[in-house]
């Protein structure tokens, strides 16, 4: 499976995108829109239970990801006229604003190592890309569990500070700083405070 610091395969794949006719299908490549942050989400199959959910959930975030610079892109082995026929079934689908591209000859999962090797579809799985096609942010769940889409916001912004984000971070919140070259921190106590210092006058077994 590919991780963070490998390039994002190229591809370039077929896409539900509108449900207006005439305009349904459209040629998604990773090519598209140069210089743009890519956020690129698979589920395992259409017309299922927890993948609208998720897929709802990243449509009602586009906004969001769009005014970061990047760009959704979601992606299952289906074809794109399954996409489509679920689209119009599903309510929480109908105004998807983003494409759902078929990988239907399996390329992109079997390149980027998420095709499940029980059931042949592609794994849960999310991708943050970076202008330069680099990953920098890889998660996979279980196929019976679903993401949660505010942490992939959360780690975009992160990554868009290029600096260090601690634990729970939120966009907002001050980064760390690096400590310089050869600095040391403070020896802290358990209650916080710098202990004090050895009386030099005791002997190294007393000073234990």
């Amino acid at each position: 499976m590919l991780t963070i610091g490998d390039r994002f395969p190229a591809f370039k794949l077929k896409a539900a995108v509108s449900l207006e006719k005439g305009k349904e299908f459209e040629v998604v490549s990773g090519d598209d829109q140069p210089g743009k942050w890519k956020v690129v989400f698979f589920w395992p199959k259409d017309f299922t239970f927890i993948c609208p959910t998720e897929i709802a959930a990243f449509g009602k975030r586009n906004r969001d990801f769009e005014d970061r610079d990047a760009r959704v892109l979601g992606v299952s082995t289906d074809n794109e006229y399954v996409h489509l026929a679920w689209r119009k079934n599903h309510p929480d689908l109908k105004d998807l604003p983003f494409p759902m591209l078929s990988d239907l000859k399996h390329d992109l999962v079997t390149a980027l190592g998420i095709k499940h090797p029980g059931e042949g579809v592609a794994m849960r799985a999310t991708f943050i890309v970076d202008p330069e096609g680099i990953i920098r942010f890889v998660s996979v769940t279980d196929l019976d569990v679903g993401r949660n889409v505010d942490e992939v916001l959360r780690v975009l912004d992160a990554l868009q500070t290029d600096e260090l984000c601690p634990c729970n971070w939120q966009k907002g919140e001050a980064t760390l700083s690096e400590p310089s070259k050869g600095s040391e921190p403070p020896a802290m106590s358990s209650g916080g405070q710098s202990p004090p210092p050895l009386d030099a006058s005791l002997k190294p077994a007393e000073a234990a």
